[in-house]
């Protein structure tokens, strides 16, 4: 019987306490049981780093705070699984969510994998798939995803050599960090399956990154924003192609929305 891919889960986490034990169990609660889960504590000042050696998980320690970004970057240099997905830590994941992911991507031979989820704060940003269905044109790819409106990178399950033939990486000392991530991604794969049973509950927690309040927190996540903005704008106009729901496809993207947003 031929094995389950390795799949490495990475985690970062920066005082995070409260929500390490109920992410932990969701991840050893998977049906999908071939996981190599890495957390990486991020120079927390509270109980993260302690409360995570609990479990068996591999547990990284930065000695100071450097971001997701970097947090993340340790992850892909670490992982040793043929896949990875990035995960929050104080996110969730349906419990089959790796095992239809990964019966996905074995059976499509695809870069990437986005799975479906819900988005507590933004409910017309949710999204669920039908049916299993692979995409190749970069159209085709960006409009199933909307990933230059939703960058979010734990969306997807991306394949190791894919992430490794094209050098991607996070930019570090970035807010809205994944946006071009997951837009070059997706742009580069060759295949990009969408998977049907999968959901990633994208909670709304106060004092997230997205939701601080404090001013130069705002300022600097609106000049990163516009950064990440101008940047994946200026690549499609260099590789000769629009982005469904920026430059092209807006009624079909704001019908969505609205659709989303009433029934």
């Amino acid at each position: 019987m031929e094995k389950e891919p390795l799949i490495s889960v990475i985690i970062p986490v920066y005082n995070g306490e409260k929500y390490i034990r109920p992410c932990m169990e969701n991840m050893l609660n998977q049906s999908y049981k071939n996981l190599e889960i890495i957390v990486v504590n991020d120079g927390s000042t509270d109980q993260s780093g302690i409360i995570t050696q609990e479990y068996p998980v591999q547990v990284i320690h930065l000695g100071q705070n450097r971001g997701l970004s970097a947090a993340r970057n340790i992850g892909i240099d670490t992982a040793k699984g043929q896949y990875i997905h990035f995960m929050d830590i104080d996110d969730a994941v349906n419990p089959d969510y790796y095992r239809e992911m990964a019966k996905a991507v074995k059976e499509t031979d695809a870069d990437i994998a986005c799975g479906g989820m819900w988005n507590e704060r933004f409910n017309y940003k949710s999204q669920r798939f039908r049916k299993t269905k692979v995409y190749t044109s970069t159209h085709d790819k960006l409009k199933a995803t909307y990933v230059g409106k939703w960058g979010y990178v734990w969306r997807y399950l991306f394949k190791v050599d894919f992430l490794k033939k094209h050098n991607l990486r996070f930019e570090e000392g970035r807010l809205v960090e994944d946006l071009i991530f997951s837009f070059h991604a997706v742009y580069y794969a060759d295949k990009l399956v969408v998977v049907p049973n999968t959901i990633y509950f994208y909670y709304n927690w106060e004092n997230s990154i997205s939701t601080i309040r404090e001013k130069a927190h705002r300022e600097k996540y609106r000049r990163d924003w516009l950064h990440a903005r101008s940047y994946i704008l200026n690549f499609a106009d260099e590789h000769n192609f629009k982005i469904p729901g920026i430059n092209s496809d807006k009624i079909s993207y704001i019908w969505r929305k609205y659709i989303s947003r009433h029934f």
